[in-house]
């Protein structure tokens, strides 16, 4: 998989992102995605992910992680399908915004360590980007558990 990391903060140590890259590679293993899979990660501040959450979820307070998935499709829309080898792309599964003062907030909140609660964030949006949701108690279940399941097999533990 291939995960672009950028800290607009320039607090997130090269050690922390390298962290977030594996767990999500392994995130993606466990959901057998293709090799040349494509997603991002921003890691921003208070501001800048309210900011976001303002203008896209029309709520003017920040979050802690915003997914914006490149491939959900409306109910008239169908995906473009490529015939031909040549003209195949890699797949684009989205972005993911992390604020790292909400992460922070949390994991003293939670009572466990900030890398544990930036892979936490990381992982739940990755599966958002992968068509997971929590809007109904049943799939609320099935990605929390899920989720669960990845941090536990990865080794990041509370």
């Amino acid at each position: 998989m291939e995960i672009t990391l950028m800290d607009e903060t320039g607090k997130v140590s090269e050690e922390q992102q390298a962290e977030i890259e594996r767990i999500l590679v392994f995130a993606g293993e466990q959901l057998e995605l293709e090799e040349d899979t494509e997603m991002s990660v921003t890691f921003m501040d208070n501001a800048a992910i309210q900011e976001i959450n303002r203008d896209y979820r029309h709520k003017d307070a920040p979050t802690d992680v915003i997914s914006f998935a490149l491939e959900e499709l409306g109910e008239d829309e169908m995906p473009i399908i490529f015939e031909e080898e040549d003209m195949m792309m890699p797949r684009n599964i989205g972005d993911i915004m992390i604020s790292i003062e909400r992460a922070a907030e949390q994991a003293e909140e939670y009572g466990h360590s900030y890398d544990r609660e930036l892979g936490f964030l990381a992982v739940h949006g990755f599966l958002h980007l992968n068509g997971y949701d929590h809007m109904t108690e049943e799939d609320e279940k099935e990605m929390f558990d899920l989720q669960r399941k990845i941090l536990a097999d990865y080794g990041l533990s509370r």
